[in-house]
């Protein structure tokens, strides 16, 4: 009996309930199957279908990723002026437009061009899909649905990476172009996905619209956004920092990086939904970073120890410090869903939302630099004051949480009402 259960709670902790959750969930899933599909072949895909060399390929996606950064607040704005369920759709059918005149582009600038509009895209329409799951769902669903999502994703991703496998397998001019037309349909049908899902009612304008920079005056929310961007820096560390050092640092075989990748695929779809308890509120969401940036500080003062072990126990120090970082992972996010959940007001939560990202674009730009000198270039040393960075945005973070609760938001009006979707 007490296996039964214990194989029940897995799946409950896998497996969305019925309803909404279990809706954004599926679309969540269907989408990252394109996603995943392209970040595991865009590389090939750039340099033998479209003929770019490695640095045109790193050029443009450096100047995606600013557009990114630069359009987040303004483009996040449109979910307050047009609702978020209306711009997600035109997001994703921008997206299948684009991905379908991938095979067309001819040249550097034709793939500037198409990486831009992406980046715009993906700075509007990602804070529609975060802004929707908080609309449509009451308070204390938020951060589990969330979580559900993830898990989802994390499914999707990995078939996306296999079906991916295959197209680089046939290595074609064709299969990789007929590979960037499927994630095109994969993109028309999350789109119809979203269209099925309920309606929400308007929220009400407020009654002295602020511009769509204002929310950047808000000092004690642009604060939490930085603390909790900087603690995204778990994904450069997994999917960069970590493999640089093992590949430099360490006696253990290639293949463990892409060992070590599926550890976490694996571990996020059946631990995200558990991980997520607790974070519902705002002094929850801050409890759970601050745990996650502590586990950040571990994973620094583990992972170099792998350095100076042999054989089978280097294996284990690099396992050790891998889940570390994974628990990390999910605790983090667990308390930013939290965080965005509770802090933004409901009239102006796109503004907010597309702020309260600005932290982790920040940290994309300077994470990849700053923690590669000091984990790999220093020879392990910097992993010390690297651990002594994270501690401090984990302390500081539970009070900058509680500084921007006591203050009241720029452009709020009325206190958040229930959200009923519209069947």
């Amino acid at each position: 009996m007490g296996a039964r259960e214990t194989i029940r709670t897995a799946v409950r902790n896998v497996v969305p309930p019925a309803g909404l959750t279990r809706a954004l969930a599926v679309q969540a899933m269907v989408y990252a199957v394109g996603s995943g599909l392209f970040h595991a072949g865009s590389a090939v895909f750039f340099t033998r279908a479209l003929g770019l060399s490695a640095a045109q390929v790193g050029l443009g996606l450096s100047i995606a990723a600013g557009v990114s950064l630069l359009g987040t607040v303004p483009l996040g704005g449109l979910t307050d002026r047009y609702g978020p369920q209306r711009v997600w759709i035109v997001g994703l059918v921008l997206n299948a437009a684009l991905f379908a005149t991938y095979p067309f582009v001819g040249g550097f600038a034709g793939f500037l061009a198409v990486v831009v509009a992406l980046a715009a895209v993906e700075a509007a329409s990602g804070v529609a899909v975060q802004v929707y799951s908080i609309n449509a769902l009451p308070p204390e669903e938020r951060v589990t649905a969330m979580a559900y999502q993830r898990s989802s994703l994390n499914v999707g991703f990995g078939l996306g990476a296999v079906i991916s496998g295959l197209v680089l397998a046939v290595d074609t001019i064709e299969a990789y172009r007929g590979m960037v037309w499927f994630i095109s349909m994969v993109f028309l049908v999350t789109a119809l996905f979203v269209r099925r899902l309920p309606r929400l009612p308007q929220v009400a304008r407020p009654t002295e619209p602020m511009s769509r920079l204002a929310v950047l005056r808000d000092r004690p929310f642009m604060a939490v956004s930085l603390l909790s961007g900087l603690l995204t820096a778990h994904q450069t560390l997994y999917l960069t920092v970590m493999p640089l050092w093992i590949l430099t640092h360490t006696d253990a075989p290639k293949t463990i990086i892409a060992g070590l990748v599926l550890l976490n695929t694996v571990l996020i779809v059946l631990l995200q939904v558990r991980a997520s308890r607790g974070a519902d509120t705002a002094s929850g969401a801050a409890r759970a970073s601050r745990r996650g940036a502590l586990l950040i500080a571990l994973f620094c003062l583990v992972l170099p120890i792998s350095g100076l072990t042999r054989g089978a126990l280097t294996l284990v120090v690099l396992v050790a410090a891998a889940t570390v970082l994974i628990l990390a992972e999910l605790i983090e996010s667990a308390g930013a869903w939290g965080l965005t959940a509770t802090l933004p007001p409901a009239d102006q939560r796109g503004a907010y939302v597309g702020a309260f990202r600005l932290g982790s674009q920040v940290q994309y730009l300077i994470a990849p630099v700053g923690l590669t000198a000091l984990g790999v270039t220093t020879g392990g040393w910097g992993w010390i004051p690297a651990a002594a960075i994270f501690v401090l945005v984990g302390l500081a973070i539970v009070p900058v949480v509680g500084w921007a609760g006591r203050t009241p938001r720029l452009g709020a009006a009325a206190p958040e009402r229930t959200m009923t979707p519209v069947p």
